[in-house]
């Protein structure tokens, strides 16, 4: 005699890593602060430099960043913790932060389930604008979601392969990435992440920074793909997300609800937990086909055998069967028709066509 015997394994959740307190990433004096060269004779503060020197000048005046966040080292509790604060903190990401356990903002990457108090400024708590600069800099637009960072002035040494490895293991580092689009002997790469907070957070942590080849990274927001696919790709991904949102506020007895009435409509029959209950139907090969329940209409009366009264002349059917009711209970009541009111013109005779002309009123001689 055998016995089947069944082993259970229990799968234990791995034990959540306890953040430790944020080290100082620099300490004083380390970071030389320098200012920027000179161009013009007024500083833009919305642009960040000086208004008359033009483009190649700017770009040559960029310097490459003395410090950089390192997510494993520096990751750690502080005091917005404690406090609630969930913005994180803007010098931490450009690993430049001298407060550490201290600092009033978080030392993690944004948790991209996690919705902000105000969607109007982003994960440093920047307050966003209406639109974008002119070259894509700044905080960003609260009219648009972006999650895709512009990233120019890339060193290529290899085919394109090589170098979209290259940016995928620099910008993974920030966040989950969705795609990355390299575009060869242009030095120009495209980074778009799952979350927009990743991409906020990887535009302040990777400007001014280099890749393997020592050089200086622009990094910028990217305009709107004109790819029509990626277009309705990214309408049915706010649609989706914005019914998810209004799903997670409403009331659950009013959703479920609504689907009784939705399913009343359609004829379906719901179950317990809200599900279109479908009831094995056999075809005529004696297999169940699944089919829906549906409520039974009663079957329409039929029509009757005699054919329906076809008009006469100028009056429908309806009217001369209203016509000959009248008559008929004039004739019970004992009036006649020939008693006409001495008031009123005697009518004429009925000629061809509509007669429009013979209508006027009562009192008309």
């Amino acid at each position: 005699m055998s016995t089947d015997e069944t082993t259970t394994v229990v799968v234990k959740p791995k034990p959540v890593k306890k953040l430790k307190p944020a080290r100082k990433q620099v300490k004083a004096g380390d970071v030389e602060r320098k200012e920027t060269p000179q161009t013009g004779k007024e500083y833009n503060i919305w642009y960040n430099k000086w208004a008359g020197g033009d483009r190649e000048d700017n770009y040559s005046n960029k310097v490459k960043s003395q410090t950089r966040c390192n997510i494993k080292k520096d990751s750690g509790l502080t005091r917005a913790n404690t406090t609630g604060i969930r913005y994180c903190c803007l010098f931490y990401a450009r690993g430049c932060c001298p407060y550490g356990w201290e600092c009033d903002y978080l030392h993690t990457l944004p948790d991209p389930d996690d919705a902000l108090p105000d969607s109007s400024k982003d994960c440093f708590a920047r307050d966003k604008f209406s639109d974008y600069r002119d070259d894509m800099g700044g905080v960003g637009s609260f009219n648009r979601q972006n999650r895709t960072l512009y990233v120019g002035r890339i060193k290529e040494t290899g085919p394109g392969p090589e170098t979209e490895e290259i940016v995928t293991r620099h910008f993974k580092e920030w966040g989950e990435i969705e795609r990355i689009r390299v575009l060869q002997y242009r030095s120009v790469a495209f980074v778009t992440y799952v979350s927009e907070f990743g991409a906020q957070f990887a535009k302040e942590a990777m400007a001014c920074q280099s890749l393997d080849n020592d050089e200086i990274l622009n990094v910028r927001w990217a305009t709107e793909d004109p790819n029509p696919v990626q277009k309705v790709a990214e309408k049915r991904r706010l649609e989706e997300i914005g019914q998810e949102a209004i799903k997670a506020r409403m009331d659950p007895r009013i959703v479920d609800a609504m689907r009784a009435v939705r399913a009343l409509e359609d004829g379906d029959m719901l179950d317990d937990e809200g599900e279109v209950v479908e009831e094995p139907e056999f075809g005529e090969t004696g297999d169940p086909e699944p089919k829906r329940r549906r409520i039974e209409l009663p079957p329409p009366q039929e029509a009757a055998s005699e054919p329906p009264p076809q008009p006469l002349g100028l009056l429908s059917a309806d009217t001369m069967e209203g016509l000959k009711y009248f008559a008929e209970i004039r004739k019970r009541n004992g009036v006649s028709l020939g008693v006409i009111n001495s008031k009123t013109v005697p009518p004429k005779p009925l000629t061809s066509g509509l007669g429009v002309a013979d209508y006027g009123s009562d009192e008309e001689d």
